[in-house]
């Protein structure tokens, strides 16, 4: 470990070859399920990044773990998310009275939600947290964990990506 915090990625290397099938194993028996792998390559790339935080003296396995769990923890928020959103969707698009200015706004929520899924990742999750969610834009760029500025640019980017697909989905 010592290595790897000098930044030798070989040694870094054998740290993941070492500890990938105990990360993996962890990652399904917390509910990762098909995701596992992908959490566990998301836990070694955080691992790495952090590598400055890792105690002198501390075991390498824990702290791995741990990011495994949080990892796993955000891919169950994220699941929820997805559902709630899909449960939205799939609530308010039956038949829509377009006499009732209620259902109209059913009918746009439900445009709006499929118009989101058609941008690239990246961009869905800017939007949806600074509006379906209404974070501020600090939150978002914590969640996220990217900068402010980044927050800023990929939202206005975002935005002129979904004007088009709103349009569309409302002809």
């Amino acid at each position: 470990m010592a290595r790897a915090q000098r930044g030798d990625l070989d040694a870094y290397g054998v740290l993941v070859a070492r500890y990938t099938a105990l990360a993996h194993r962890t990652a399904y028996l917390l509910g990762a399920g098909a995701d596992a792998a992908d959490i566990v390559q998301e836990a070694f790339v955080k691992g790495f990044r952090k590598l400055s935080t890792f105690r002198e003296g501390a075991t390498f396995r824990p702290w791995l773990l741990a990011i495994v769990a949080n990892e796993t923890k955000n891919l169950h928020r994220a699941r929820k998310r997805r559902n709630l959103m899909e449960l939205r969707v799939h609530n308010t698009t039956d038949t829509v009275d377009h006499n009732d200015p209620a259902e109209l706004v059913d009918d746009s929520r439900a445009r709006l939600l499929q118009a989101l899924e058609q941008l690239p990742e990246k961009d869905r999750q800017v939007v949806t947290c600074r509006y379906l969610l209404d974070l501020t834009e600090a939150e978002t760029a914590q969640t996220l964990d990217i900068a402010k500025g980044t927050v800023k640019s990929r939202l206005s980017r975002a935005l002129a990506k979904l004007r088009p697909l709103l349009e569309v989905a409302r002809d």
